[in-house]
């Protein structure tokens, strides 16, 4: 997969193994999963298995999660973007399209997440046609939360998942979309 998509501070490109240290040092901070199942990385190994099932969605789905890199040094900040979630049951739907982003922490609370969001939908509902994006979060994942809303999300319920655990289910319509940037 070859799509690049630059923002005024990132840059969002596929994942590649390369990647993977710092992916691994994102996803072993145990903050970063606080709503995340509490489940942080415990082997770099872990994280190089997940980069390859990203990039079999890439070829499967032609989308999928990317490298997030901050052009100003270069460094991965996290990954963001689209998937098509065909793998498994959400809130009972399944063949979707999710928005999702995980940051390594250093970055929360700058503005990336939303930059980053802002090109994902202009790229999602403008150049993959896409009609309903959807995205869940942690019920008291407050930051990511607000960042949905404030990006143009209508909260849709909460649902709790297989351990009882309070979800948000956000839904954003093409027709609802307007680019604001």
């Amino acid at each position: 997969m070859n799509l690049l998509i630059e923002t005024p501070r990132l840059i969002l490109r596929p994942l590649e193994i390369s990647d993977a240290e710092a992916m691994y040092a994102m996803d072993s901070n145990p903050n970063v999963h606080k709503f995340l199942w509490q489940n942080p990385t415990k082997d770099i190994s872990e994280t190089i298995q997940i980069i390859h099932s990203v990039q079999q969605q890439y070829e499967q789905n032609g989308i999928g999660r990317f490298a997030t890199i901050l052009k100003a040094t270069g460094e991965f900040i996290g990954w963001t973007g689209i998937k098509f979630v065909n793998d498994h049951i959400e809130n009972g739907k399944t063949n979707f399209y999710d928005y999702g982003y995980r940051l390594n922490e250093n970055y929360w609370n700058k503005g990336f997440a939303t930059e980053a969001s802002i090109a994902w939908l202009d790229f999602g509902f403008n150049q993959m046609n896409i009609q309903e994006m959807n995205a869940y979060t942690h019920a008291k994942n407050d930051a990511s939360n607000h960042v949905l809303e404030k990006i143009g999300f209508q909260f849709m319920e909460d649902y709790p998942d297989e351990e009882n655990i309070t979800w948000k289910w956000w839904q954003l319509v093409k027709i609802n979309y307007k680019n604001e940037s």
